[in-house]
């Protein structure tokens, strides 16, 4: 089994982009920020990958900062300590302290998951095992990673590839609408 590549790279304008995506790609996946600044990412930065899962840990720093799909330390059916209905008795731990902010519907601060996530897991929650969790995790993230402000080019249709074309288009008018190009 060949292992899954991770590609980080700075591309700032979309004449360097066609440039790398002719060098390196075509990628399945490409990932950028949407919001300025952006968030684990550098100003430009872009993630490629073939793989959603792996470019997602990637962007988390999931390895790195060595995350852990845990039970939470708390009993969901406690209802004598205030906490939001919709958390479930998982969490992520050292989960991204910049992600904290941010409103999703998947997780809140710290890394606790909501309901969401657990609600698609279809089997009952005492046969539920960590890395069945953290799979749907990502795949609930990929579905919502622009609540996040992050942009996800992905295959669509029958394409095999990342859908870049529309972007790039767009991209390079912007670029010649600031006189750019």
């Amino acid at each position: 089994m060949a292992i899954e590549s991770i590609i980080r790279e700075i591309l700032p304008n979309s004449k360097q982009f066609k440039q790398f995506w002719k060098e390196k790609g075509p990628f399945k996946y490409a990932l950028t920020s949407n919001d300025f600044p952006p968030v684990l990412l550098e100003p430009e930065e872009w993630i490629f990958s073939d793989d959603i899962k792996i470019l997602l840990k990637e962007l988390m720093q999931f390895d790195q900062l060595k995350m852990k799909v845990v039970r939470a330390p708390f009993n969901p059916a406690n209802k004598s300590i205030l906490r939001p209905e919709n958390l479930s008795s998982w969490k992520i731990n050292n989960f991204p302290e910049q992600w904290d902010a941010f409103i999703c519907d998947i997780f809140v601060p710290q890394g606790y998951l909501t309901l969401e996530v657990v609600e698609r897991i279809k089997i009952p929650e005492e046969k539920i095992e960590p890395k069945l969790v953290e799979t749907t995790f990502f795949q609930c993230l990929e579905n919502c990673i622009d609540q996040l402000g992050y942009l996800l080019l992905k295959p669509q249709g029958s394409s095999k590839n990342a859908a870049i074309t529309t972007y790039l288009s767009e991209w390079e008018e912007d670029e010649r609408d600031a006189g750019l190009l």
